[in-house]
């Protein structure tokens, strides 16, 4: 079982289907059989699919007499979200480095070219 809820959230997103009804979802609340309807298995697997999203805090579920309506928590991806730019920005960096740095061997090659000519 997964402990802390980084883990939760990459654990749940793992998962295409999961990450299909989290699609559905940013338009808008729907039940569990119209999120069941564009997939090939039995409401109970996808019950099981919406647990897991559930537990990781990205939808969040409440009763209205005989209907569940399902609803996205965006906030459950904030922790995710900064986690990821600190590696977005680290490659962002090393990136423009090694850009900078094949930019100047480019230039030093092209002036030893133009020595040579000479």
């Amino acid at each position: 079982m997964l402990t802390d809820p980084l883990s939760a959230v990459f654990g749940a997103l793992a998962d295409p289907t999961r990450r299909a009804i989290l699609a559905r979802l940013a338009t808008g609340e729907a039940s569990v059989t119209e999120l069941a309807a564009p997939f090939a298995m039995s409401l109970p697997a996808v019950s099981k699919h919406l647990k897991m999203l559930e537990r990781a805090g990205l939808i969040s579920r409440r009763r209205e007499a005989q209907w569940r309506p399902c609803r996205l928590a965006p906030e459950a991806l904030q922790e995710a979200t900064e986690w990821l730019d600190a590696y977005r920005r680290f490659w962002d960096e090393s990136l423009d480095n090694l850009a900078e740095y094949l930019e100047r061997a480019q230039s030093g090659e092209r002036a030893q070219s133009e020595e040579k000519k000479q």
